[in-house]
């Protein structure tokens, strides 16, 4: 429970207004007195006493108008409770998902939870989780096909990104791969940010066959930039054994991208290679520790003002004693 080492106050300056009545009372001048008074029969008051409002002393009324203006400076100076709040683990990284959406992503070869499903099915269950482990790093979503988009601006809001990815249908920006201009997107979003480390985690299931670049080049700015770029290569076929097969992925591309901006390669053929894959990233841009934990602040500035407000209206419901 809270005690009063956690109460702190918005604006304790307000505190030097306590005196303002006094000071009131002794330096303005005295308010004239009125001349004249009109004659109302005894009979006539004592009817309206009948039905009027209680009669209080002036003392009563001077104790009860010195408390609802210390309830009024109370409020004023902000009274609130200052609670310790969680640590959130922090590494200061910021992380870019690159994802292909393409229609090849609809192909029902993996499996999640007993059942077969498609491969975007499965990105979209363990992408999300390991995004959501990501909690206090800087995380952003770009999906591409035949173009590219940013799905989900780079921010400390994890959850958000995760919905964003859980979200995604393929049809957004074509059904095409075009992998250069996707990660040149990511490239470009985490440029602009200040933090010291940078990573992409580029996914796809197939060649790059659309857009205006090429990932080889653009591996090469990534180098350039000192962003180091993690690509997955998802399916079961290689391009390289395909024996004419369409839509199956280039996993020597993917494997030059990462060799050439300093990130590892990972080839996931299953749901659980994928599962396995995330964990290992999550490790390689790990080193998180705990921030600094950021107080939480409870305004209790609506107490003393109700019961200002309470005194007030007993004030304006009594009449001062005879």
């Amino acid at each position: 429970m809270a005690g009063l080492a956690s109460l702190d106050f918005a604006a304790p300056l307000a505190g030097l207004l306590l005196p303002l009545p006094l000071l009131a009372a002794r330096l303005l001048p005295p308010r004239p007195g009125t001349s004249g008074a009109l004659t109302v029969p005894a009979s006539l008051v004592a009817g309206l006493d009948r039905g009027g409002p209680l009669a209080v002393g002036t003392k009563a009324r001077a104790a009860l108008t010195w408390l609802v203006w210390v309830a009024l400076v109370a409020a004023l100076a902000g009274p609130r409770l200052v609670l310790p709040g969680a640590a959130l683990p922090a590494s200061g990284r910021d992380i870019v998902l690159a994802l292909d959406l393409s229609g090849s992503m609809e192909r029902i070869d993996f499996a999640l939870d007993g059942r077969t499903t498609s491969r975007l099915a499965a990105v979209k269950r363990v992408g999300a989780e390991f995004i959501r482990r990501r909690a206090g790093d800087r995380v952003g979503l770009v999906i591409f096909a035949d173009q590219a988009d940013v799905a989900a601006s780079p921010s400390f809001d994890t959850q958000g990104v995760a919905r964003a990815l859980e979200e995604a249908q393929i049809g957004l920006v074509g059904r095409s791969t075009g992998i250069g201009d996707g990660l040149g997107l990511a490239l470009k979003r985490l440029d602009v940010l200040p933090g010291p480390s940078k990573v992409v985690v580029l996914l796809s299931d197939g060649a790059n066959n659309a857009g205006q670049t090429t990932p080889r080049d653009v591996a090469v700015l990534a180098r350039e930039l000192g962003i180091r770029v993690h690509t997955i290569a998802l399916g079961p076929r290689d391009l390289a054994d395909a024996n004419g097969e369409q839509d199956v992925v280039d996993s020597e591309a993917l494997r030059d991208v990462a060799a050439t901006s300093g990130g590892r390669f990972f080839r996931v053929r299953t749901t659980d290679d994928l599962a396995g894959v995330a964990d290992s990233i999550d490790a390689l841009e790990g080193g998180r520790d705990r921030a600094p934990p950021v107080p939480l602040r409870r305004d209790l500035w609506p107490w003393p003002g109700g019961v200002a407000l309470l005194l007030g209206l007993v004030l304006l419901l009594t009449r001062r004693a005879a």
